[in-house]
């Protein structure tokens, strides 16, 4: 049997998202519940991945059964497509597995032509609906299948608007409509050299193929690369009826969420706006109005309309996103799916659901994306600071958070301004998906229309940043780059800053304070302690690093990087005295100097860290990285070390490498020089010492060597540990239990880990310079080609920022495997940056690893991808 890529809305179910993708699986399932919903069709995402792999080409056997299930939703509807009686008109959209709002593009009213659009003016009687559907027909499909920018559109109607001396769309008449129809007609003609089409059948597959063509736009793949959403995935299209929320004023359309998706408070949280389509209430042109007023225009359909959203939540036991039409009286929904919500409204939606026995706490777990958490963890505005700034305007509180910056007018500017390293603030009239890049960018957004569901408000909410949408007291001109406010014009030299949590906007640059986390964060947070196998520690350098992290939740140190603290000023002199120093003496009375102050850092961060467990890795970057580059440094430093210019310019030369990450760093330094190892053991051995004395504690420091690719080197280096620490603590008459192990980040060193496993306490991961190694490309120098494989498919996603779990994940999988079978409780940690990444913590916790570290703020991130990998794959018997 030949595979099925075409699937009516009742032949699918919830089941079939991967299939269907999200937007068709749940039109399925609403069709199977009984819920009002305009019927259709699914052409499935296997459809659009066959598109790509037949050279972006819709073949044959597919068309042939796009027009078959047409045939069949002709008999279903009774309607005829293209029909000059009773004709079908339908939208395309698409719909992928995973949620991407505003990223894809969609078709409304498909099916229209000079032929129906008469059709349709008679049989409803309405000139003036049948002539705006058909202009807004001509616009999309110009816009999303022929490439014709919108705007240019947008400028005949505006011209038409203009000449009629009318302010609204609404306020055009029918034969107004009529003769625009002819110009934007005339204008598609004049760019593609061909007439509109009038054959439907031919406007379908153009448009599905455009659907398929959108799944690779630069806005779905940046927003695929931030969002972990594989290419291969693919999109599918939903075929659907079209119903009218512009035929008058007992129709309309809006969009609707089961709680509200600011702040999570159970209540329903809908906007709608009267005689429009659906694309009017989202794009923000129109103001709309909240769904209490429709208990007043409709009470009937507002009264089904309030029973099939708690229906529907019910049902999917998570907060819904819903989009509706009411035509002439009768209710439809178009969709449905888990609604984007910030960092706050999870937290509050998935506690309470518990609470009214909704979910369990484990489904409540998996209801949050934990990158989202990173949002509540940021600083927020500082209200003595914020008492002193003028609000200059107040719009609608689209997404929580505090941010200040100058003003950026397009998205172009605001991309181009952040990677010079300022801090701006988008500000536009509404923003569009074009604007993604500059939304990332951007520290905050503001727009002049829309309301709570508008694209900048969805957007902004999904990626966790700050923004306040519909200040409509805001005038912009982005021609000029002014914004005018109360007369006062601001340029993008002025600072504004946005409380996204108010809606109000504030005339220049105010400071920020830490946030407060308490509430459901720690309801939150306890159950995902509760659940999780995989413990949690932090990298961090500093006691006030450290002290942030054990706030955050951390259970330990995975990393103290020892090099961070000889670049500062007190130390770095000492330092460079140790690195050119020509004998050992010279280089142990150096090393001297810099006992005291390693040593009382250490102190401060086991003081921090109360008592958990603290890895402090041993010195690894090459020792030239200490040095001065600049003629007039060295100068300055030849001087203050008592040496001529040509004898340091000489050491430099001789530490000079030519590819440094593979020279001479790590356990190489400790190899050539023992005395660094030898200082740093004492350091951290002493510091162990006094702080269990003087705190009561038992501080079992870790010792880690890095960059060890042969079970040798770390013999040697371990024998010079061992035999200083074993000294001291007998010297001391002290208790002191220590571990000595080792960084994996060479693939020599996991195809031997059986032998390195020998001579080691534990592991752990430096899946940065495994990567690095592995791939064989420098962290530093990639983001300049690694652009080039993204826009090509090679790669999805950045592997310094996700584990690539088919080849690096397999060195990490031959070393736990050969290191266990040596040592069956090694302990096993990673330290790299994937230690913060959800989708690598799931790696981690699949493969047996004992806890991930990560930055201080990642740690609640860490904590929460721990527990749902738990919640998946339990490990707990």
């Amino acid at each position: 049997m030949s595979k099925k890529y075409v699937y009516l809305f009742s032949e699918g179910d919830a089941t079939m998202k991967n299939l269907l993708g999200g937007k068709g699986a749940n039109l399925a399932e609403m069709t199977n519940l009984g819920i009002p919903i305009p019927m259709g069709f699914t052409v499935t995402t296997e459809a659009c991945n066959k598109y790509y792999d037949d050279n972006k080409t819709i073949t044959q056997d597919v068309i042939d059964e796009i027009h078959t299930t047409m045939n069949k939703l002709e008999e279903i509807s009774g309607k005829e497509f293209g029909g000059e009686k009773n004709p079908l008109l339908v939208s395309v959209r698409s719909g992928a597995r995973a949620s991407m709002p505003g990223m894809m593009d969609t078709i409304l009213n498909l099916g229209l032509n000079d032929k129906t659009v008469e059709v349709v003016a008679k049989e409803t009687g309405n000139e003036r609906f049948a002539y705006d559907s058909y202009r807004r027909f001509i616009m999309m499909f110009a816009d999303v299948v022929m490439e014709i920018a919108k705007q240019d559109f947008e400028e005949i109607l505006h011209e038409m608007k203009e000449e009629k001396g009318v302010e609204l769309d609404t306020q055009l008449t029918a034969e107004d409509l009529k003769e625009l129809v002819v110009k934007f007609k005339e204008f598609y003609k004049s760019r593609k050299g061909e007439d509109f089409p009038q054959d439907p059948r031919e406007q379908l597959i153009e448009s599905v193929t455009a659907v398929f063509r959108s799944w690779d736009n630069p806005r779905a793949n940046v927003y695929r690369r931030m969002n972990d959403i594989p290419s291969s995935w693919g999109t599918a299209v939903n075929v659907q009826e079209m119903v009218f929320g512009n035929k008058g004023d007992t129709s309309g359309s809006g969009v609707a969420f089961s709680r509200n998706p600011a702040t999570g408070e159970k209540k329903i949280f809908a906007e709608y706006l009267m005689n429009a389509q659906g694309e009017d209430v989202v794009a923000g042109i129109r103001t709309p109005s909240p769904i209490e007023e429709l208990d007043k225009q409709m009470p009937e359909t507002y009264r089904e309309f309030i029973d099939i959203v708690n229906t529907l939540e019910n049902h999917y036991h998570d907060m819904q996103d819903m989009e509706f039409t009411i035509e002439e009286g009768k209710l439809y929904f178009l969709q449905t799916r888990n609604g984007k919500r910030t960092a706050q409204a999870a937290l509050r939606i998935a506690v309470e659901m518990v609470e009214e026995g909704l979910v369990t706490k484990e489904q409540a777990i998996l209801m949050m994306d934990p990158k989202q958490l990173d949002t509540l963890l940021h600083p927020a505005f500082d209200t003595a600071e914020m008492a002193k700034h003028d609000v200059i305007a107040t719009g609608l509180p689209a997404s929580p958070g505090a941010a200040t910056g100058k003003i950026a007018f397009s998205a172009q500017e605001a991309k181009e301004r952040h990677e010079a390293g300022e801090n701006v603030i988008l500000v536009r009239q509404e923003t569009s998906p074009e604007d993604i890049e500059g939304m990332i960018a951007a520290e905050g957004i503001l727009t002049v229309r829309g309301g709570m569901t508008s694209h900048a408000a969805v957007v902004a909410r999904g990626m966790g940043a700050c923004c306040v949408a519909g200040a409509g007291s805001v005038k912009v001109d982005e021609k000029k780059k002014t914004m005018t406010v109360n007369g006062k014009v601001y340029s993008s030299d002025d600072y504004i800053s946005l409380d996204g949590s108010t809606g109000n906007v504030y005339a220049g640059k105010i400071e920020t304070v830490e946030p407060e986390i308490s509430g459901h964060f720690g309801t939150f947070m306890g159950w995902a302690d509760e659940i999780r196998s995989l413990k949690v520690r932090t990298n961090a350098d500093t006691p006030h690093d450290a002290a942030q992290a054990v706030k955050f939740g951390a259970e330990g140190i995975g990393l103290t990087r020892t090099e961070h603290m000889f670049f500062a000023e007190d130390r770095i002199f000492p330092m460079r005295q140790m690195i050119v120093a020509r004998t050992e003496e010279a280089r142990r009375t150096a090393l001297e100097k810099l006992l005291p102050m390693q040593k009382s850092d250490f102190k401060g961060i086991y003081e921090a860290m109360e008592g958990h467990a603290v890895t402090i890795r041993f010195l690894d970057p090459p020792l030239h990285e200490f040095l001065p580059t600049q003629a007039k440094e060295i100068e300055e430093l030849a001087t203050e070390l008592k040496i001529s210019v040509d004898e340091l310019n000489g050491v430099i030369t001789d530490l000079h490498e030519f590819n440094p990450m593979m020279g001479h760093r790590g356990c190489r330094l400790a190899i050539s020089y023992p005395e660094i190892a030898e200082m740093q053991t004492r350091a951290v051995i002493e510091a162990a010492i006094e702080v269990n004395e003087e705190m009561g504690w038992s501080i079992v420091p870790e010792i880690m060597i890095p960059l060890v690719g042969e079970v040798n080197e770390l013999k040697f280096v371990k024998s010079i540990v061992k035999k200083t620490a074993d000294a001291i603590i007998a010297e001391r008459g002290a208790k002191l239990t220590y571990l000595v192990g080792t960084m994996i980040e060479i693939p020599r060193a996991c195809v031997t880990a059986d032998e390195i496993a020998k001579e080691a306490d534990f592991f752990s991961f430096g899946t940065n310079d495994l990567t690095q190694m592995s791939f064989g490309f420098s962290r530093d120098d990639a983001g300049t080609f690694l652009k080039h494989y993204y826009e090509k498919k090679i790669y999805d996603f950045d592997p310094f920022a996700k584990l690539d779990q088919t080849g690096v994940g397999q060195f990490v999988q031959i070393a736990v495997e050969k290191g266990r079978s040596v040592k069956e409780t090694l302990k096993l940690g990673v330290c790299g940056e994937h230690g913060g990444d959800p989708s690598s913590v799931n790696f981690f916790h699949d493969n047996g690893l004992d806890y991930v570290s990560c930055s201080p703020y990642r740690v609640p991130v860490a904590r929460l991808a721990a527990a749902q990998a738990e919640v998946r794959n339990p490990r707990k018997k």
